[in-house]
């Protein structure tokens, strides 16, 4: 699950990772406030307008303007706030149609009054799968393309694997702010910001921090100026607090729907849909029809408990893609009766109606005898299989 920048930022500050302070505004009749509110705060006449939208690169679609009087502070806050912003990162790229922007975060300028003195770091949290470790990546090019920086010059990015028993250990935190060059202060503050950083991501069960860029401002002081948060869903009901964080207007609101029926779908761009018990399943499912000449329209997952209701909307989130051709139901009946799917589609095929691109249905396991029954004399245009490479074949006469 994606935090916004404000919400990731709050989550920073409740472990005491300093942080660049801010005020969200939702409107614009708040603008006045907000502007009143920081300028106690900080003191500075001086503020950054930042659109709050689930991608990177908003400063390149014009999503994060500097603002130097209250008038201009207020004036890019009123045209950022209900734009179609678009990034490299929003859906179709900067050719796309973008993100609606539903709040702004109004910040202090931390580059004053010292400018030149400042210094701008790359610092990010995840976990390396291939050594089953957390490893904090780093470089001393902050505020950059951190792909580019890799690619170009790899030599200025690091790597810190940290232990899974152990944790951060204090001289692993001294060694990066070796690494980024810093001395004094400003070096005793970057080991203290990256031992509360890491603490903030074991604590939230975080799966990514990127904090870019990481700031060492003109007195020494390290403070995330810009962070991106990806929590693990699968942890959440640890956190109920950081579950109601979830913004689900900067998510696929297909995708939001059918996870209210319990499915784990993700809409692609083919032209076969496909509706699967089980992650594996689905994943070789989808490698079938790439092998048969299709394109997976989507990744369908309905579950363990799939009942006939499940599997009916299920079916019903398939077909609003205009892009299906024919549609993949792939079940291997273990926990999940294949009987209760074949049902559901059946139920679903009369439900909707007028349904005129094919049908493929392989069932094996638990019932699977019944379901073909169930499937067969329900004398609906449904083409059964058997093997799955039966059904491949299916796949790719019926789309020819």
């Amino acid at each position: 699950m994606n935090l916004h920048e404000y919400q990731g930022k709050e989550l920073l500050a409740s472990y005491g990772v300093a942080i660049q302070r801010g005020v969200l505004v939702n409107n614009e009749a708040e603008i006045d406030a907000a502007l009143a509110q920081l300028k106690e705060e900080t003191g500075t006449d001086f503020a950054v307008v930042k659109a709050q939208i689930h991608a990177g690169g908003r400063g390149k679609g014009g999503g994060v303007k500097l603002g130097k009087t209250e008038a201009e502070i207020k004036e890019h806050a009123e045209n950022i706030l209900g734009m179609m912003l678009k990034t490299p990162q929003t859906p179709g790229g900067l050719d796309g149609e973008g993100k609606l922007v539903r709040k702004v975060l109004i910040t202090e300028d931390s580059y004053a009054p010292d400018f030149d003195a400042c210094k701008e770091f790359y610092v990010s949290i995840m976990l390396d799968r291939e050594q089953k470790k957390n490893v904090i990546i780093y470089s001393t090019e902050g505020g950059m393309n951190i792909e580019e920086v890799a690619e170009q010059t790899p030599h200025l990015v690091h790597k810190e694997h940290i232990h899974p028993h152990l944790g951060l250990q204090g001289f692993q935190a001294r060694k990066i702010a070796f690494n980024l060059g810093l001395t004094g202060q400003a070096f005793k503050e970057m080991t203290k910001f990256i031992s509360k950083l890491y603490k903030a991501f074991v604590g939230s069960d975080a799966s990514l921090f990127e904090i870019n860029p990481t700031l060492k401002t003109g007195d020494d002081r390290i403070i995330a100026v810009d962070c991106k948060v990806s929590l693990d869903e699968n942890a959440l009901f640890r956190h109920p607090d950081l579950a109601e964080l979830r913004d689900t207007d900067e998510e696929d609101p297909t995708e939001v729907e059918a996870g209210s029926y319990g499915l784990n779908y993700v809409q692609l761009d083919g032209n076969v849909g496909c509706m699967v018990n089980g992650a594996g399943l689905a994943m070789a499912t989808m490698d079938i029809i790439k092998l048969s000449g299709g394109s997976p329209a989507n990744f369908l997952d309905v579950g363990g408990t799939a009942d006939a209701a499940r599997v009916e909307q299920a079916f019903r989130i398939i077909m609003r893609d205009e892009n299906v051709k024919a549609i993949l139901i792939n079940i291997f009946g273990g926990i999940v009766r294949c009987d209760r799917v074949a049902q559901g589609v059946v139920d679903a095929y009369k439900n909707i109606g007028d349904i005129k691109i094919p049908i493929i249905v392989r069932l094996q396991g638990t019932n699977a005898d019944i379901a073909k029954t169930l499937i067969d004399e329900s004398g609906l245009e449904v083409h059964s299989a058997i093997e799955l490479a039966e059904a491949a074949k299916l796949v790719e006469d019926l789309i020819k």
